[in-house]
């Protein structure tokens, strides 16, 4: 699985510490669209540049972080077929994927743990989609953005 990562200098540290640990899992394919350097940076330019990706398919899936995960959400459910979910829990991130079937989520890297988001993390990408019922809410949501 290719998963994209972007953030800003907010989400910047905890970026780097969920990239490290999937790093040492098998099956994923890392790919950072910044920041870089933690240097401070507007976050809609990165959640953009991460959110292209998902939705060109470049990657599979998106996990965007900012001071909150608020602005970062925000700013890549503007995207067109983007569903950018923010997390604080692990319970949210298995419904976020199983009934949602986001395809971004959000952390922030000024309120959550290390411990915890690596957790919510593996929650989101260990679930599936369920489909069936939930199918016809998301194409009701993708019908929203063509009016």
């Amino acid at each position: 699985m290719k998963i994209g990562f972007g953030s800003d200098h907010g989400g910047y540290d905890l970026k780097l510490k969920i990239m490290e640990a999937l790093s040492k899992e098998e099956g994923y394919e890392l790919f950072d669209y910044g920041s870089f350097e933690g240097e401070r940076v507007d976050y809609p330019d990165y959640a953009k540049k991460t959110a292209d990706a998902v939705v060109n398919k470049d990657v599979d899936l998106g996990i965007l972080f900012c001071g909150t995960g608020i602005g970062i959400s925000i700013a890549a459910n503007k995207v067109k077929g983007i569903r950018c979910a923010l997390l604080s829990d692990c319970f949210s991130a298995q419904m976020a994927k199983e009934h949602n079937n986001a395809n971004m989520i959000a952390l922030g890297g000024r309120v959550l743990g290390e411990e915890l988001a690596i957790k919510i993390v593996k929650s989101f990408l260990n679930a599936e989609f369920q489909g069936e019922r939930h199918q016809k809410r998301l194409d009701k949501i993708s019908k929203m953005e063509e009016e």
